[in-house]
């Protein structure tokens, strides 16, 4: 093994691989060589791969100059790199549990790490999640929520998460499996028109080959995923841990620990098996549509 994949008390986070990743790309754009990059730097070529590869946290002034070296000029493509970085430190610091308030825009942690998953495995009690959403269902739910008085401000959630929906799709699509609580397709978000059109939009996402939609009847009683909703995300490097994403009103929560990740994992699946067949979910959920 050589030095640079020994990384003693370090960890590779998914924010730290993003970025990496990121550099990767402009230096090989750039034609730059990893030895030369170090150099750079006055450092040597392992701490390039290190970098790159997401194992150490990385100083503004060095993704500056590699910025410089690698000829990135764009400048808010340079600030959403420093505001990777940023976040990455701050998840560091947190040794694998990280709490926020709104100020610190959770939202935007999770849609990074989101961004470079494989798979989510995602539970919802109260809303159709959101890589499903409609874009009018979108906009119900921010003007209901009461935060956003700007119409511009609404627009901008619903372009967000439509965007995000490109994951379900292309050469290589994210696998989703959701279980969803039946309370959440009967919520009449927006009226029923628009919740027609949702429910039929979870009958068509849901037969794509890489997404599996389960629901959890009323029937089912009590269950391990009363206490709230959450997502679970996994991604193709080897030893990758599972991230787990919750939030709230005031806060959101992101566990990057293997050891609770498990139990959240535990708790997912649990679920799913009192949850019904995706057959008999689709059923109900046309159901649903048709006395709506």
């Amino acid at each position: 093994m050589s030095a640079w994949k020994n990384p003693g008390n370090r960890t590779s986070t998914v924010l730290g691989r993003k970025l990496g990743g990121e550099l990767l790309r402009l230096r090989t754009a750039a034609g730059v060589k990893q030895v030369d990059a170090g150099k750079f730097l006055s450092a040597g070529n392992t701490k390039i791969a290190k970098m790159e590869s997401g194992w150490v946290p990385m100083r503004d002034p060095d993704i500056r100059a590699l910025c410089d070296l690698y000829g990135l000029t764009d400048q808010a493509a340079i600030h959403e790199l420093l505001t990777l970085a940023k976040m990455d430190r701050d998840r560091r610091k947190a040794k694998g549990w990280w709490t926020f308030v709104p100020e610190s825009n959770p939202l935007s942690q999770y849609i990074a790490m989101e961004d470079v998953a494989t798979r989510i495995r995602t539970w919802e009690l109260a809303f159709v999640p959101g890589l499903f959403q409609t874009a009018e269902y979108t906009r119900a739910l921010a003007v209901g929520q009461g935060d956003w008085e700007d119409p511009a401000e609404v627009e901008s959630i619903v372009e967000v998460r439509q965007k995000r929906q490109q994951r379900l799709h292309g050469e290589r699509p994210m696998e989703l499996y959701a279980v969803v609580w039946e309370a959440a397709l009967r919520q009449l978000v927006g009226g029923a028109e628009v919740m027609r059109r949702q429910l039929a939009r979870l009958l068509d996402v849901a037969k794509l080959p890489h997404v599996r939609l389960q629901v959890l009847p009323f029937r089912a009683g009590s269950h391990p995923c009363a206490p709230g909703a959450f997502h679970i995300l996994s991604f193709a490097e080897s030893g990758a841990i599972d991230v787990m994403y919750t939030d709230s009103h005031t806060e959101a929560v992101v566990v990057e620990n293997d050891t609770e990740s498990a139990k959240y994992r535990a708790y997912f699946e649990r679920t799913a098996r009192l949850s019904m067949s995706q057959h008999d979910s689709l059923r109900l959920i046309n159901d649903i549509r048709q006395e709506t």
